[in-house]
């Protein structure tokens, strides 16, 4: 199929010109490289030049004293034709348009051109004029027409002869290539199959791949330039990457590839991109191994999963795994795949030569904590005793209730020399939040860890960690009521990424459980649906405790009952330790409401063993008593019930969350027993409405409001009920005359909303994701009755006009 020939409006009337004779003589060029229709419009040229009846003859047919002569590929020219070229050039009298590629450029066909008057420029097709040529039928691949060929006219056209209704390249389209590609000089094949393994126009790898100087060098870059498959920056188009891929032998690409790889090692230059493609090649020997090692450090920090691989490629090429077994095994564990990463560390340290058996032993500790192995994973730590470990270890050890076990090893010894680094500054002060969580008020604990996730944030998204202070300092904080804090922590860490793919679950597991305790059901599913199904023990025991919560709070029993089976599984794969406390305390109510409290009876004495060795700390026990006191209310024990108001009542002067959930918990057992004080349970319903746990609060006004026999009392109970169970989470009630207002949070977000900003500009500048800036927006929109994007818009402005100043 012939290259298109769309012009645009200047080169268009330059053209016409020529054709009819008004420009005379026609003295023109016509450079550009491969495939942009030189060809073509010297066919144009001619064909209108003979329907005009003027002459015109081609290069070589020529007369003396032509009036056109047309001259295509003057870059092909031998000596013969040059000279003869140069002679028509040197008659001002003698019209003339030479075709050539940029490359090669002889000095003679160099004053061939200078002597002639203007240049016909031949640039790309845009997406207008490819959709244009296309025609009705494919008009719609137009973009992918332009990304595949970068709009090079005759690779365009060749697509197009052929294109289906699918964006796919037929082979049809590529095997037009094949020409081309068999007449090209053998280094400018070599140039371009260096562009398709990524070196793209490195003068020094292209050297040494060549033999030349870097001066001769240039030629063939030129060269490969000229050819049109290779854009000014050296990247190869789409097509042509294609192309080389299904003409070019696999050997050949293959040996292009190795000695590249070979040289960059050589200077200890990057090699991801051009190892990359040797994946599956199945190479052995030491240097294909040596490769695949060098690109696999490469990639650790930015893809774990494709580190992984190439370590993988690294052993299968003859490496031994003791030489990269711990490096493989983090990848692994950053990449999510906990079960390889501890078989991994495990080879390294039951190696007694192997390099690095304690950062194995590190690594193998950190993946089973993720596989719920806290006491196994604490003994790996402290064997491994490096600084970081150690913390590992005393927050493993804190977790499994071993206190003074714990606290001895925050004690490094005061010959330490190994450097303060921000991951081992920041996991110190996690494990010191925690302790503080254990043995001090909420409000240092939270602290602590709040500024730890802080210190974090640079350098977690490539950390490998048992657990983050994100996720610590969150379980602390729905501990002790500071969900705002506690979700802040964890907005942030999913968008700091920290931890990598092996905690961002657990983030938004944990994000989930805030959702849950505030009756946001729905954000609460979604965010559930956010953590993915390829969760590991202790995100899966989470995602069980959370499924099992929206179904107790959505009052289906049926969905209860399909959980509890896979609750069930969760918690027999994992066992009780501190930091898992949340969802045991959860499972225990769905265990009462479906009548099987023994099956979790062990799991949850083993809890309160746990509490029991810690010293009871009350910002751990109390969520767990507050969880048995419904459990007990459910399973009708009133005895029961009662231990743990009072255990809930010894604690109430821990905080003033605290304070609350035990007003809380002896006005529930009095509802219970049906005496209802109207005023104390709203007062009580008001406090857990305050302190985040606001579907217990509605809970509790209508658990009040059906037992009262005052007929008043049952009303204001069951008013208060209702309107607590309205505010969601951040959501602010109407005023006095029924219009909706604004939350603090949710007037942030509008106000950059209607400035103009994206939700990810929103987020990055309110330290949230855009998903949660997304959420607020559709929230506003459902409540304000919005029917458009630009109504919601106007209906903010009006909304932040009339707000009043804080």
């Amino acid at each position: 199929m012939r290259t298109a020939l769309l012009l645009d409006e200047p080169t268009r009337e330059l053209c016409a010109a020529v054709a009819s004779g008004r420009l005379a003589p026609a003295r023109l060029a016509i450079v550009a490289p491969g495939g942009y229709g030189k060809t073509a419009l010297l066919d144009h040229l001619a064909g209108a030049r003979t329907r005009s009846g003027l002459p015109v003859a081609r290069f070589g047919e020529h007369t003396g004293g032509a009036e056109l002569v047309l001259v295509d590929d003057a870059h092909e020219l031998g000596d013969t034709g040059l000279a003869e070229l140069s002679e028509l050039a040197a008659d001002d009298r003698t019209g003339l348009v030479i075709a050539a590629r940029p490359w090669p450029r002889s000095p003679v066909l160099d004053a061939a051109l200078a002597r002639l008057r203007g240049q016909i420029v031949l640039r790309p097709l845009d997406r207008r004029r490819i959709a244009a040529l296309l025609g009705r039928a494919h008009a719609g691949l137009a973009e992918f027409v332009h990304t595949e060929t970068a709009g090079v006219p005759g690779f365009v056209t060749r697509l197009a002869g052929v294109l289906e209704p699918e964006a796919e390249v037929p082979s049809a389209a590529l095997a037009e290539f094949r020409p081309e590609l068999d007449r090209l000089a053998p280094e400018t094949l070599v140039v371009l199959l260096a562009a398709e393994a990524g070196a793209g126009l490195d003068a020094a790898l292209l050297s040494g791949l060549l033999g030349r100087t870097e001066n001769e060098v240039a030629g063939a870059v030129d060269a490969a330039r000229s050819t049109g498959l290779l854009g000014p920056d050296g990247t190869l188009l789409p097509i042509a990457r294609r192309a080389l891929a299904a003409l070019v032998p696999s050997d050949r690409r293959l040996t292009v590839y190795q000695r590249l790889v070979r040289l960059q090692l050589d200077r200890r230059g990057p090699v991801l991109s051009l190892v990359r493609p040797l994946l599956g090649s199945g190479l052995t020997g030491p240097d294909p191994a040596a490769a695949f090692e060098a690109a696999a450090d490469e990639a650790a920090e930015t893809d774990p999963a494709l580190a992984a691989r190439l370590f993988d490629a690294a052993v299968s090429a003859g490496l031994p795994l003791t030489d990269v077994g711990t490096r493989w095994a983090e990848a692994s564990a950053r990449a999510g795949d906990l079960t390889t990463a501890a078989r991994l560390a495990d080879q390294v340290i039951a190696d007694a030569k192997a390099r690095d058996r304690r950062e194995g032993a590190r690594v193998a500790g950190t993946a089973l904590v993720h596989l719920g192995q806290l006491a196994r994973s604490a003994e790996l730590f402290r064997w491994s005793g490096t600084r970081l470990s150690t913390v590992y270890a005393a927050i493993g050890l804190l977790g499994n209730g071993r206190l003074a076990d714990a606290e001895r090893a925050l004690d490094p010894p005061a010959d330490a020399d190994e450097p303060p680094t921000l991951l081992s500054g920041a996991m110190t002060a996690a494990a010191q939040g925690v302790l503080e969580s254990v043995s001090g008020p909420p409000a240092a604990a939270l602290s602590t860890l709040v500024s730890s996730a802080e210190m974090l944030e640079p350098v977690g998204r490539s950390a490998l960690l048992p657990d983050s202070p994100s996720a610590l300092g969150a379980l602390v904080g729905i501990n002790c009521g500071e969900l705002g804090i506690a979700e802040t922590l964890l907005e942030r860490a999913v968008a700091a990424e920290s931890g990598g793919a092996a905690l961002a679950p657990r983030h938004r597991l944990l994000l989930g459980w805030i959702s849950v305790l505030r009756g946001n059901t729905d954000l609460a599913a979604e965010r559930l649906a956010t953590a993915g199904t390829n969760l590991s023990p202790r995100d899966w025991l989470f995602a069980a405790g959370l499924r099992a919560a929206l179904a107790r709070r959505t009052s289906d029993l049926t969905g209860l009952r399909t959980v509890w089976g896979e609750a069930c599984d969760a918690v027999i794969r994992h066992p009780v330790d501190l930091f898992t406390l949340l969802p045991f305390g959860e499972l225990a109510v769905a265990a009462a409401r479906l009548g099987d409290r023994e099956r979790l009876a062990h799991h949850l004495r083993q809890a309160w063993r746990l509490l029991d060795s810690l010293g009871d700390p009350p910002l751990w026990t109390s969520p767990l008593h507050w969880s048995g006191l419904h459990a007990a209310i459910m399973a009708e024990q009133p005895e029961e019930a009662r231990e743990h108001v009072t255990a809930l009542s010894s604690a109430a002067g821990h905080s003033a969350f605290h304070a609350v959930v035990a007003a809380a918990a002896d006005c529930w057992l009095h509802v219970i027993a049906g005496e209802v004080d109207a005023e104390r349970v709203d007062a009580a319903a008001r406090g857990l409405y305050d302190n985040g746990l606001r579907w217990d609060a509605a809970r509790l006004a209508g658990q009040a409001a059906i037992r009262t026999t005052d007929r008043s009392a049952m009303v204001s109970l069951l008013d208060c009920a209702r309107e607590l169970r309205g505010r969601e989470p951040g959501e602010a009630v109407t005023d006095a005359g029924g219009t909706p207002r604004l939350s603090e949070r949710e007037a942030q977000v509008a106000e950059l909303v209607v400035s103009g900003m994206t939700y990810k500009q929103v987020g990055d500048q309110l330290f949230i994701s855009a998903k949660t800036v997304e959420h607020h927006m559709a929230r506003m929109r459902q409540r304000l009755g919005a029917t458009s994007r630009s109504d919601l818009l106007a209906q903010l402005r009006a909304l932040l006009t009339s707000r009043p100043t804080q």
